[in-house]
């Protein structure tokens, strides 16, 4: 039996302007204008947000647990990339 719900689509949902867009979870859809609806639908109908990301989960690419070690060890020798190198002046907000 074939699936007739259209590809998968990844959702993410800016709460509040300024603030990072956040994983909420995913929807069928046969192209990115109805993945747009879905997710609005089934992931801002109580106003959680106020802007939405759609993106094919067959185009998300991501590491493995088993790479943890080789993928991330060589930045741990670069302190300037780390966050607390930096002073973060008070009148920031989100960051």
């Amino acid at each position: 039996m074939s699936d007739s719900q259209g590809p998968m689509w990844e959702v993410f949902v800016q709460k509040k302007s300024g603030q990072p867009f956040v994983h909420c979870g995913s929807v069928h859809a046969f192209d990115g204008e109805m993945a747009l609806q879905n997710a609005r639908d089934l992931y801002t109908r109580r106003g959680e947000g106020m802007a939405l990301w759609v993106a094919p989960s067959a185009a998300i690419v991501s590491s493995s647990p088993e790479d943890i070690g080789s993928f991330f060890d060589p930045a741990n020798d670069k302190i300037f990339r780390h966050p607390t190198f930096y002073q973060i002046p008070d009148g920031v907000g989100h960051m």
